[in-house]
């Protein structure tokens, strides 16, 4: 069999451009916050709705589903050590024309999911600053992120673990609030409701409720498009992303077991918006439910679109790098060694998003997830033709029942999903198509860096 483990990113025709200062704990910590420990507070309603309570139950499924693809991450990852992500992945594991296509519907999530964090974010600053327009913290938030993200790699891994640890606390003082709040009678005690209900149980809803929690798992992924500023070997990104994952799994489980315990009656919320806020209210008062509020703005405000921006700059990065986008999207800062012109072009994406989408949240959302969704399939059939029938892989488990298994959640998952988004989502790919078809025709005469 043959695994590509000695790898490095000249083999494939590259320099080394980026700056590789990244350790394991850099890459665990960054897919953390891209992950977001807290997520849940924000989207704590759009989950234990279609779930009919059982919410632990959905977000287990959910990282079980991940699982098997984080595995698939991590087998491409340590073949080709290279940014982009699937595309690069897809690109060489099947062939360049799946990989284009691959990178096309990643776009869809993370060229997306900026302006999706700093909407959800932004909304919920104007309920708290009612006089202040939701656009101008979107425009505020852009603009902090952006500088941050061409300063470099290391500013941002800085700010990272900033982030991280205040979410950890938030989190931290709220399941302390919560269990004892359970164990002082506050909801029916511990029971196993929130991952199991006999009356109510029905797998269909419990894959409705995983395609929308899924959206919090995004990011795992991420971390492979930091491959060329990553210290320690091939296999460091796999590592990295497997941990992350993990922990992520772990926190999401608890703290929507806790909340759940806390209010059993999923139906009585005052909105399902606030549902979170409402639980952290009944057990920490004004105190506890600000704090929440105040988190969850900047943690998918700042720390989380934070790092989408970078995961995102480095895919065009890598797209534009073999010249499937505009060649420009492939400079450098010539200081800080990070791609300028890629940021640059997701700020004023998200800006211009951020004005479209503004009152349709719910639909950015679900593009996200498709997008993303997609993008996992291809993930796992690159792990089987490469490794299994280009390399004539005898490691069955990892390359064959890992994958197909991953595949078939997944392809669940998608099946489940909002018709616009899947409707949408077609159009983006033909889209892609489109422009990919023209592109072979015209790559021989024209120069992409002057389209």
């Amino acid at each position: 069999m043959a695994e590509n483990k000695g790898n490095s990113l000249e083999d494939f025709g590259y320099k080394q451009e980026l700056e590789r200062s990244l350790s394991l704990k850099d890459l665990v910590v960054y897919g953390l916050v891209f992950m977001t420990p807290i997520a849940p507070f924000g989207i704590y309603g759009s989950v234990v709705e279609p779930s009919k309570g059982m919410i632990s139950l959905a977000y287990l499924i959910g990282m079980i589903a991940m699982f098997f693809t984080a595995l698939s991450y991590g087998q491409m990852s340590q073949a080709f050590p290279i940014a982009g992500s699937v595309y690069a992945y897809a690109q060489r594991g099947i062939n360049k024309h799946v990989g284009f296509l691959a990178g096309w519907m990643i776009l869809l999530d993370y060229i997306f999911v900026p302006s999706l964090l700093y909407l959800i974010a932004a909304s919920s600053l104007k309920a708290m600053v009612p006089g202040v327009p939701v656009y101008v913290w979107v425009v505020l938030f852009i603009a902090f992120n952006t500088i941050i993200n061409i300063r470099g790699i290391q500013f941002t891994n800085k700010a990272n673990f900033i982030f991280l640890a205040a979410e950890l606390l938030v989190l931290l003082i709220f399941l302390v609030c919560g269990t004892y709040g359970v164990m002082n009678g506050v909801g029916d005690g511990f029971t196993m409701k929130p991952f199991y209900i006999a009356k109510d149980f029905n797998i269909g809803f419990i894959f409705t409720a995983v395609s929308v929690c899924v959206l919090n798992f995004l990011g795992f992924d991420a971390i492979s498009t930091l491959a060329e500023e990553t210290k320690g070997g091939n296999k460091t990104i796999g590592r990295g992303i497997m941990l992350a994952l993990l922990v992520v799994g772990i926190a999401f489980i608890v703290q929507t077991y806790i909340a759940a315990l806390l209010h059993p009656d999923y139906k009585s919320f005052a909105s399902m918006d606030t549902a979170f806020y409402e639980i952290a209210f009944s057990v920490g008062g004004k105190p506890l439910q600000l704090l929440t509020i105040i988190a969850t703005i900047l943690s998918w405000g700042i720390a989380n679109s934070l790092v989408a921006q970078a995961a995102i700059s480095r895919i065009l990065f890598g797209m534009a790098r073999d010249k499937n986008l505009p060649s420009v999207l492939a400079k450098v800062h010539p200081k800080y060694k990070t791609p300028v012109a890629a940021n640059i072009l997701v700020c004023i994406i998200s800006l211009i998003m951020g004005a479209i989408f503004a009152s349709q949240v719910n639909v950015l959302s679900s593009l996200v997830n498709f997008g993303a969704l997609i993008s996992f399939c291809v993930i796992h059939i690159s792990v089987v033709n490469y490794y299994i029938r280009k390399k004539k892989s005898k490691n069955y488990l990892k390359h064959l029942v890992s994958p197909v298994i991953g595949f078939l959640i997944i392809g669940y998952v998608l099946i489940n999903m909002d018709s616009l988004a899947k409707i949408i989502g077609g159009i983006w790919f033909i889209i892609g198509l489109v422009y990919y078809l023209i592109l072979l025709r015209t790559r021989d005469s024209v120069d992409l860096g002057e389209l």
